[in-house]
């Protein structure tokens, strides 16, 4: 839903029912931020960077083997759909916020936006961690579970034997190629995200047909819809026995939600959009809504292709989802499909980190992590953060080290992404919630389904937070804990702590490169233009 009244930009009046062109630059100078980085995306690519970071094929096939022990066909299927309803509402909030505030910083520079000024610098320190956080774990989950099928790859027809060591070596070079790209290749970004939003779509719709047509038998529709599988014990007793089978469907919707996340990338790729009030609201939602038909088209494949569920489970591969190519389309037919997965989470790792690293040179702009003066570096060659997309790759190594010696590490990192990005989500949009008077739309709003849509979002965003920090295996022990509440945990500390022993003293929250009498003097302050920007207080 979009506003249809007129606004006046830079002595300009545009109206939504004609063809609108955006001073972008004019916007940024509004916030108070130079434009230092290069704007030159599209629409499409603006939205191919989120649907490449959502990248279906990628999240599905990375906890396939979870979902199956985590409750099975049924859980996957109808919480995929659940799952998908409640992130595109979330989503819708977010492109709301977004259209008002463009701005690479994203959720951290709307929390101090939307928030009462006393209180601006706090909600954007705790919003911009817990999303340096959730950033930082998604781009490690994505390029672990790269290096994971690629040493899957690697066993077929051959002696080889991956171990944890020799995945984390596979795991570095990865992370390395990804960052040379991002530092080296910032001029092909646009031509590789055009590559790989067809590779998405083309590559998940071709997978599917072949195991479908090639699958020497197909299972029921009541094993795919309605089987309820518990394999979370590992002694054999599972949450359904001790707990209740609702914990284990519970737990069970971390692959639907991890797949379902990273599309704030879009918001952080504004000051590198053209129209970006618009592009990146729409390039949020168009990313949610694909990536949830053709994940759920994905998910029915696959369960529908399996011949033999417990020798899928227990795929000497390691990986279901090779197993299932095996039995499928043979082996150098798996060889092709395995390298078109691979392909996608390569893609998707790739963006993770250019959105990550904007993020992170946003936040070290206006002072919000240790070394910020060398951090908040632009090449001058390159228009490129340079320095953050290194950080992004080492701080996401590192979070990746516990895989050596646990055997739920993967989820847990998974479960860090979801629960980090996502409580970033939640804080400016709870904040637009309580202080709804202040919010100034954009040109992309819901109007009065807003403040429901929003309060909806919260909710939703408050169960999972909790749902995912809760014991994935029982019984627990040092190699089945749960590490997200350790790891959300020490950042939650961090942030609190360092907070009150001195950020509070210096950090002020987003600061402005442009003073706002000079944006004023341009012309190019939106509130000084002869039209008041309209306020959720007033009807449209």
């Amino acid at each position: 839903m979009t506003d249809d009244s007129s606004i006046e930009k830079g002595g300009r009046v545009h109206t939504r029912a004609a063809e609108i062109v955006v001073d972008d630059e004019a916007e940024l100078a509004r916030m108070g931020y130079k434009q230092e980085l290069k704007r030159d995306l599209t629409l499409l690519q603006n939205f191919g960077v989120s649907f490449s970071i959502i990248s279906v094929i990628t999240g599905i096939p990375s906890l396939f083997l979870y979902g199956l022990n985590t409750g099975g066909p049924a859980v996957m299927t109808w919480g995929f759909v659940v799952v998908a309803f409640f992130t595109m509402l979330v989503g819708l909030s977010m492109g709301e916020v977004c259209s008002a505030h463009p701005t690479s910083g994203g959720p951290y520079f709307w929390a101090a936006m939307l928030s009462e000024p006393k209180n601006a610098a706090f909600a954007s320190w705790v919003t911009g961690w817990f999303n340096l956080l959730g950033q930082v774990a998604v781009t490690a989950g994505i390029s672990y579970g790269c290096a994971n099928f690629i040493s899957t790859l690697a066993t077929f027809n051959t002696d080889f034997v991956p171990e944890p060591r020799t995945t984390i070596g596979i795991y570095a070079a990865v992370l390395v190629s990804q960052g040379l790209i991002n530092t080296f290749g910032v001029h092909l970004l646009k031509y590789i995200n055009n590559i790989s939003i067809w590779w998405h779509a083309i590559g998940t719709t071709a997978l599917v047909i072949a195991v479908l047509a090639a699958a020497p038998t197909h299972q029921s529709g009541e094993f795919v819809f309605g089987k309820f599988i518990d394999n979370t014990g590992v002694n054999g007793v599972g949450w359904s026995e001790r707990a209740s089978p609702a914990y284990v469907v519970v737990v069970g919707i971390l692959m639907a939600q991890y797949t379902l996340t990273g599309f704030d990338g879009s918001a952080h790729m504004t000051e590198e959009t053209h129209n970006a009030a618009m592009s990146g609201s729409i390039g949020i939602i168009m990313a949610i809504g694909c990536s949830a038909v053709l994940g759920w088209f994905l998910i029915l494949g696959l369960l529908f292709s399996i011949q033999d569920l417990d020798a899928t489970v227990n795929s000497p591969t390691g990986q279901p989802v090779a197993q299932i190519f095996l039995d499928t389309v043979g082996e150098k037919g798996a060889i092709v499909l395995m390298v078109i997965v691979i392909g996608a989470m390569f893609f998707c790792g790739t963006f993770s980190l250019t959105s990550n690293s904007r993020m992170m040179y946003a936040f070290a702009r206006d002072g919000g992590i240790p070394g910020h003066k060398f951090f908040h570096k632009v090449s001058k060659q390159s228009k490129s953060p340079i320095r953050t997309v290194w950080l992004a790759c080492t701080l996401s190594f590192i979070l990746a080290l516990p895989s050596l010696g646990s055997s739920v590490a993967f989820s847990a990192v998974t479960s860090i992404a979801t629960i980090g990005l996502y409580i970033s989500y939640a804080i400016p949009i709870a904040l637009r919630v309580v202080y709804r008077k202040r919010f100034v739309r954009g040109p992309f709003h819901l109007g009065p389904l807003s403040y429901p849509i929003a309060i909806t979002a919260c909710i939703w965003i408050a169960f999972i937070s909790i749902a995912f920090i809760l014991p994935q295996a029982n019984p627990v022990d040092s190699q089945t804990l749960n590490y997200t509440i350790v790891a959300v945990g020490i950042v939650l500390a961090y942030c609190m702590g360092f907070w009150l022993l001195s950020a509070r003293k210096w950090f002020t929250g987003p600061v402005k490169q442009i003073r706002e009498e000079d944006a004023t003097l341009e012309g190019i302050d939106r509130t000084s233009s002869n039209e008041e920007p309209q306020r959720d207080s007033e009807k449209p």
